[in-house]
């Protein structure tokens, strides 16, 4: 196969799974291989470290050779966390300046994109091992400790988490935080208002457990589609088929016959009981703090653990921003929202941005042309408010199509010189938020939001001084004649 890399023409994501994208990866030099570290703090250390260090350029890292853990079980981190890996991953160009890969994404979703339910197949590699019931044992697997004040291992972070609604069979795909708490026991925690909490809930409501299998190891792709807001009652399943353009593949589990990737490297199934509960937590979040306090949750009975030859676990590892998942999840999210703006009859949006900065979600930019009055607050707002922008957002700033969104000095730039405070800005109170958010100390888990208008004023915009600025012509034919001081 040629090496994903050098082509800038992609039908789409072409890889197989996690294994392939590592031997890719490899090719690419996006991979360092990391023996001997223990998962007691110190991987997860050296990934956040190095994200901190290189945000969006950082490689991804293979641990092995764990300490304390049988060699081959290993740990996965930022497999899509920088630019060209995810560009591999979505299938799209390895992008020239970072918003190219918003724009292509966006593009994609907007020509080509339809729900494809996944292909159910007889068996897959993830059967390659099955333990039932009393074998099950946890411990064996190495999940890590994150972060020094968390309340114990985590063996879902960067993991699908699947449910089917006991009313319609509409099956839900999230990712919400795994805990150990023994060898056949986990915690889980999932903020109000998302999906798989809604479904729990029917079946706590009848007085049954809730049917769960938990994937903590797979395809990074399915991960950034299970991370994103699909719209209540389309399964994350169709939406990455979607994106994939062909149909994911999954096979049944055992007990519940529910939908897993087939290709999985560790899944496991169990029962989530609304009245067994058990202290989970803390544990350091998205935004950076440890926001919410341990707290009783509902407990899942482990009852089937399937998974690969040297399984692979994969890890996100939130923390104070940037963090090894926020690139990939910056860049899906700023499409989704373009996309959803675009189709509410918005037009002459130039780019959205979300920025690491605000943990991909607090901190997001659209830039338009403006074309009537107006226009710049009905962006802004629509942003804040369509299904991708909603959840636990703070500031929403709109800029002129002079400004590149995804350049946080440009949008600061504009902000200091083309917003007036006691007008261009806007609030909106009561939204949705969460228990992660450090502002809020009790529910309800309501926030309130800036939405900044940072453009040109409509009324006399073509009369705005002049930006003091080298021409785009003068800027190419500068960079013609010297070009070693603008090559990376």
């Amino acid at each position: 196969m040629n090496d994903i890399a050098a082509s800038n023409e992609f039908p789409g994501p072409t890889h197989e799974d996690l294994r392939d994208l590592i031997t890719r990866f490899e090719r690419m030099g996006e991979l360092k291989h990391i023996d001997d570290a223990d998962s007691h703090l110190e991987l997860a250390a050296l990934s956040e470290m190095l994200t901190v260090r290189h945000p969006g350029a950082e490689p991804a890292l293979l641990f092995d050779k764990i300490k304390g853990y049988k060699p081959g079980y290993r740990v996965m981190c930022g497999a899509s966390n920088s630019f060209k890996r995810l560009a591999v991953v979505l299938g799209v160009p390895i992008p020239e300046q970072r918003l190219d890969i918003v724009k292509t994404y966006k593009a994609r979703m907007k020509k080509e994109f339809r729900l494809i339910p996944p292909r159910v197949l007889p068996t897959g590699p993830v059967f390659e091992n099955v333990l039932k019931d009393d074998q099950i044992d946890l411990t064996q697997f190495p999940a890590p400790f994150v972060h020094e004040l968390d309340g114990g291992r985590y063996i879902g972070t960067e993991d699908l988490v699947v449910m089917r609604d006991p009313d319609t069979g509409w099956i839900n795909v999230g990712t919400y935080r795994i805990q150990v708490h023994s060898k056949n026991e986990v915690g889980v925690w999932i903020s109000p208002g998302k999906h798989g909490r809604m479904i729990r809930e029917k079946y706590f409501a009848k007085g049954q457990t809730c049917p769960v299998v938990i994937s903590c190891g797979q395809d990074p792709l399915l991960f950034l589609m299970s991370n994103a807001e699909v719209g209540y009652g389309i399964s994350e399943y169709d939406y990455m088929g979607g994106q994939r353009g062909r149909a994911v593949d999954v096979v049944l589990s055992e007990l519940h016959k529910l939908p897993m990737p087939a290709r999985a490297e560790l899944v496991l199934e169990g029962d989530m009981y609304g009245d067994k509960t058990k202290l989970e937590g803390p544990f350091g979040e998205f935004m950076g703090y440890y926001a919410s306090n341990a707290s009783e949750q509902p407990i899942i009975k482990i009852r089937r653990v399937y998974y690969r030859h040297d399984p692979i676990i994969t890890l996100a590892i939130p923390s104070r921003p940037p963090s090894n998942f926020t690139v990939a999840r910056g860049v899906v999210k700023a499409a989704m929202i373009w996309d959803e703006v675009e189709k509410a009859g918005v037009s002459g949006v130039q780019g959205v941005w979300n920025h690491e900065a605000g943990a991909g979600r607090l901190f997001n930019v659209i830039s338009i042309k403006q074309m009537y009055p107006g226009h710049a607050k009905q962006a802004a707002m629509l942003a804040a408010n369509c299904q991708s922008g909603a959840y636990a957002g703070r500031w929403v700033v709109v800029v002129d199509e002079d400004i590149d969104p995804s350049d946080i000095h440009a949008v600061l730039w504009a902000m200091c010189t083309r917003c007036d405070p006691p007008n261009d800005i806007d609030y909106i109170h009561g939204h949705w938020s969460t228990p992660l958010d450090p502002m809020l100390r009790s529910a309800p888990y309501e926030n309130n939001r800036a939405i900044v208008n940072a453009c040109k004023p409509w009324a006399w915009k073509d009369e705005f001084p002049k930006t003091a600025e080298a021409s785009p012509e003068l800027k190419k034919r500068v960079m013609a004649r010297w070009p070693e001081f603008f090559t990376s």
